[in-house]
């Protein structure tokens, strides 16, 4: 597995460094855009299984990384971010599987028609080319985001965390260990080999044309650097301030257990609850219930006035609150008039992240999830499932709040673009 970790951060000449990298994925890219199917399938394959084979190694990687942050006084929200389990990594394998069966877009015909002079003319998915993911603390990240570039003919330059930096090594060597086992290059998945800040911003250059596209995946900060610097496109999301309203029509039950998932189940992460509304009219049964089972779960609230009023534990919550993505137990609540205040209330302080919405009013859901303008709003169901996983992407390389290409999970048919095939016998244009 990994090597001990060497002084590679210091003499090194950081740009030559880079731009290298840069080129031979460039080089990489070029072979796995003409890959056939069952050789990028072969590499996840064997991906899969060198995964589980050294599980044991990325484990005690990942002990170290945890150790180094934990020492550091990093928080329980990136300590459990960061933290790797068998199940974790077992999770991680069976992504790699599932991302193998899915079918490869490369080459698909998405639409064709025929002009009246004669000339037919085809849109057909094709790689972006070289991807640069930008992640922070979450080493699963080096995984997924391999896989899905393997699998959509993308070459990928991994730069993680320096928290992540032995965990990364570990799992990359699994990525590198797969490609090779195919015939297909090693350059395809590239880990930049250095804890050096400086080359995050080299990344950011585009590298001179080395670099199509970068997805960060980190907290506000990260991403809303890569934004402002980026000079290649980006996708992104800055923040996940999500919401769970939970309507008058909405079983309590239901909302008690979807409530505790969105907030409870992992607080770190981007699909994370941050925000309950409560319509006043189901507000006298069900506001109580919530706010007591959210507090005995060891989850902070901080409410408005009428949700300070039920219990007594409640914090007040200030204008800052609506806006804020904690990444941590705690949750701000408030008591809407209806669907029509809560879709207003997330229109203003939202993140166009993930919404959901509880009730069995059907109106009322479809009204939701109509107006919400967010990449995934959901019914009756919990805001964690907002992950490329649960959707059938077998993984994703983030989440994506923009407008422009691919939107919510990014996974392997957002990694596509396409270009037009046309032909002719012999056409000339007047």
């Amino acid at each position: 597995m990994s090597a001990p970790l060497k002084a590679i951060d210091g003499n090194v000449d950081l740009p030559a460094l880079m731009t290298g990298l840069a080129s031979r994925a460039r080089a990489a890219a070029r072979v796995l855009a003409l890959a056939s199917p069952e050789q990028k399938n072969r590499a996840l394959e064997a991906i899969e299984r060198a995964i589980r084979a050294n599980a044991a190694d990325i484990l005690a990687a990942n002990a170290e990384d945890v150790a180094e942050v934990r020492h550091g006084g990093a928080t329980s929200a990136f300590i459990d971010r960061l933290t790797l389990t068998p199940a974790r990594i077992e999770a991680m394998a069976d992504g790699v599987a599932t991302v193998r069966g899915i079918a490869d877009p490369v080459g698909l015909v998405t639409e064709s028609w025929q002009r009246p002079n004669g000339m037919t003319i085809e849109r057909v998915r094709v790689p972006l080319g070289v991807v640069a993911v930008i992640f922070e603390s979450r080493p699963n990240v080096a995984a997924d985001a391999g896989v899905l570039c393997l699998k959509s003919g993308n070459a990928v330059i991994l730069r993680g965390g320096s928290d992540s930096f032995r965990s990364c090594r570990a799992i990359h060597d699994c990525l590198v260990q797969g490609l090779r086992e195919a015939g297909l290059p090693e350059a395809a998945i590239t880990l930049v080999p250095t804890r050096d800040r400086a080359a995050v911003g080299l990344l950011l250059t585009g590298l001179s044309g080395g670099v199509d596209v970068i997805v960060p995946r980190g907290g506000k900060s990260l991403v809303a650097r890569v934004e402002a610097e980026a000079r290649v496109p980006v996708f992104a999301h800055l923040e996940g301030v999500n919401h769970v309203y939970v309507d008058a029509a909405a079983d309590p039950e239901m909302a008690k257990s979807i409530v505790l998932n969105a907030k409870m189940r992992r607080p770190g992460v981007c699909g994370a609850a941050e925000t309950l509304l409560v319509d006043r009219a189901g507000a006298p049964t069900m506001l109580k219930p919530l706010v007591t089972m959210l507090i005995d779960a060891g989850c902070e609230v901080r409410g408005d006035d009428a949700v300070q009023r039920v219990d007594p534990r409640v914090k007040p919550a200030s204008e800052e609150d609506w806006d804020t993505e904690y990444e941590d137990a705690i949750m701000s609540a408030k008591v809407v008039d209806g669907v029509g205040e809560a879709i207003a209330h997330i229109h203003d302080h939202g993140s166009h992240h993930t919404d959901a919405i509880v009730t069995e009013n059907a109106d009322i859901a479809q009204k939701f999830l109509n107006e919400v303008d967010s990449a995934i709003v959901l019914h009756n169901a919990s805001t964690q499932f907002a992950d490329g996983g649960e959707f059938g992407m077998g993984a994703e390389i983030g989440i994506a709040t923009g407008k422009m290409h691919a939107r919510g999970p990014v996974g392997v048919e957002q990694l596509t673009s396409f270009k037009y095939r046309v032909r002719g016998a012999g056409q000339v244009r007047k």
